[in-house]
């Protein structure tokens, strides 16, 4: 008899986060690394590990959750990835401050920080978007578009980022993070159909006008 699907999603999950970071960890990199900059690379690894989460949540993917836990554990994955890479862009600071001013500058000579740094604002604009999400009263389909927009420009930057550079993280591991990523949130971007409800719901609308 085989393993129940629930179980073999959540066990998949797991091993899906727990590879990349394992292997992180076993770095040879990490002989020479002081306790700072050590600490800003793996919030980078968690940042992307947590990644992951965001688009199952939305899509309602993840087995044993209601609709409503889902998107209240969205939100703490949300602030959760904020202060993942608050740290992480902290620790780098700490280590390297004129880096990180030439990265926040779009100066930087490394491709990769280019990316990471449109990630990051792009991270910070959907948190802002979402705490102040109530007070502007946004419609629920603007909300949805600009929501899912930001996750597109999180998801590219991020992966980009962590593609170009050459850290922590072993290679086909982050390859295949990378790519699980890509592909879950193009799925619930294709099932959420933000867009297509839109063109269908303003059908609706002008067909139902005099």
């Amino acid at each position: 008899m085989g393993l129940p699907r629930k179980l073999l999603v959540w066990l998949a999950l797991a091993v899906a986060i727990s590879v990349p970071i394992a292997a992180a960890a076993s770095s040879p990199l990490l002989a020479w690394r002081d306790p700072v900059y050590i600490a800003a690379g793996f919030a980078g690894v968690i940042a992307m590990v947590l990644l992951l989460f965001q688009p199952l949540l939305a899509g309602g993917l993840l087995p044993g959750l209601s609709h409503r836990r889902a998107r209240r554990v969205h939100g703490w994955i949300g602030g959760l990835l904020v202060a993942a890479v608050v740290v992480h862009v902290a620790g780098l600071w700490i280590t390297s401050p004129p880096d990180v001013i030439d990265a926040l500058l779009f100066a930087s000579p490394t491709p990769f920080s280019v990316w990471g740094v449109i990630a990051m604002w792009a991270i910070f604009a959907a948190a802002l978007l979402a705490t102040l999400r109530r007070r502007l009263r946004l419609n629920p389909i603007v909300w949805r578009r600009a929501h899912t927009a930001l996750a597109m420009v999180i998801v590219a930057g991020t992966v980009a980022h962590a593609l170009l550079i050459e850290g922590t993280m072993e290679t086909m591991s982050k390859i295949a993070l990378s790519v699980l990523v890509i592909a879950v949130t193009v799925k619930v971007i294709v099932d959420l159909r933000v867009w297509a409800r839109r063109s269908r719901s303003k059908r609706q609308s002008s067909s139902s006008s005099p």
